[in-house]
């Protein structure tokens, strides 16, 4: 078998200590910081729902960031090897959650919604296969236990 391995690391450090610690659930913010080395620090919180900062990505957030984003690059890629010209993508993907009486949730469904502008009406139909393969290929996808579905919106460009 020829097989590659990876290996990323980050550190996130909690940032919400007001000076007292954390000696009550409303008593500490859920401010931390996302560091990876070389990289900006990405400012982070928990959803607003659940005493977040509504100014900081919260982990939800990201993880659709982090679903849309690898999406977009095997599609590309996928296009380009297919002779299709993409001229423009934008994705706003979607998550849908289910938080039990315990409190213990996950998420049920991704949708992933993308926008491409393509180049040629000709490309239209061969555009459409790729979403479906890259989501058979990334990383992120395979290893996630809830559906990824795709919603593209393929047009012109003017």
């Amino acid at each position: 078998m020829n097989e590659r391995r990876h290996h990323d690391a980050a550190c996130v450090t909690w940032t919400g200590n007001a000076g007292l610690g954390r000696f009550a659930l409303p008593a500490y913010s859920r401010a931390h910081d996302i560091v990876a080395s070389g990289k900006p620090v990405i400012s982070g919180s928990s959803d607003p729902s659940v005493r977040g900062d509504p100014s900081r990505w919260n982990r939800e957030e990201r993880l659709l960031a982090s679903l849309s984003a690898r999406h977009q690059p095997w599609y590309l890629g996928l296009c380009a090897e297919a002779g299709v010209v993409v001229l423009a993508y934008e994705d706003r993907a979607e998550g849908w959650m289910v938080e039990e009486a315990s409190g213990a949730g996950q998420f049920t469904r991704v949708l992933l919604k993308p926008r491409v502008v393509l180049a040629s009406e000709s490309c239209l139909e061969t555009a459409r296969a790729p979403h479906h393969a890259a989501g058979q290929k990334w990383f992120i996808a395979r290893s996630v236990n809830f559906p990824i579905d795709h919603e593209p919106s393929l047009v012109l460009a003017e």
